[in-house]
């Protein structure tokens, strides 16, 4: 069986398999751990995982930019490992009443309506690239802070309120602040593809 092709040069093009993604595509693995512990009520345990998935998250990152390993495959594999981590703690904590099921249908429906506008652009020939923008990476990093301190406050029997209550909050207004600017973003594309034409 031939070995995985590490790429280390800066750009390179191609689906390779780098040091960086295959850190991503353990911490995708890690995913159904998490969940189960959760589910267990294993919090203690729950929050020590989500820890060290957010650190390999950084060290990829560092690993990728530092020494060149940045590939087009690691630009998929991120940020769908981010989504796939958070959407699945989220949803996890709301089935189990740990956080309230609002927020969870708020932060889970920003992505499904997300990827549903990118997937009808396509069906209808008029593909968008959406970039990530400050409120949206504001808020993924909002995300999974709350994520944090609600394994961390629940496994460690610590009061984090009214900190939770705050950053609960704060993931609320940038989930619905990023919905806003996406869908003007997209409608605005749509637009310009229909007078375009």
């Amino acid at each position: 069986m031939p070995e995985p092709a590490i790429n280390r040069g800066a750009g390179e093009p191609g689906l390779k398999l780098s040091i960086p993604n295959l850190i991503t595509l353990a911490r995708i693995i890690l995913v159904p751990v998490v969940v189960w512990a959760i589910a267990s009520g294993e919090l203690r345990l729950a929050f020590l995982l989500f820890l060290a998935a957010a650190i390999s998250d950084a060290v990829d990152g560092f690993l990728a930019k530092r020494f060149g390993m940045k590939t087009e495959l690691g630009a998929y594999l991120d940020p769908l490992a981010d989504k796939v981590l958070i959407v699945s703690i989220y949803v996890s904590l709301g089935i189990t009443g740990v956080i309230p099921l609002w927020i969870v249908i708020l932060v889970v429906s920003r992505d499904i309506m997300i990827v549903g506008a990118i997937i009808l652009s396509w069906l209808i020939d008029r593909p968008v690239k959406i970039k990530p923008h400050i409120v949206s990476k504001a808020n993924t990093a909002a995300q999974i802070v709350f994520a944090c301190l609600v394994l961390g406050s629940h496994g460690l029997d610590i009061d984090a309120e009214p900190v939770l209550t705050l950053v609960m909050v704060l993931v609320a207004v940038l989930t619905l602040v990023s919905v806003g600017l996406y869908l003007a973003e997209w409608v605005r594309h749509m637009n310009s593809a229909e007078t375009g034409q």
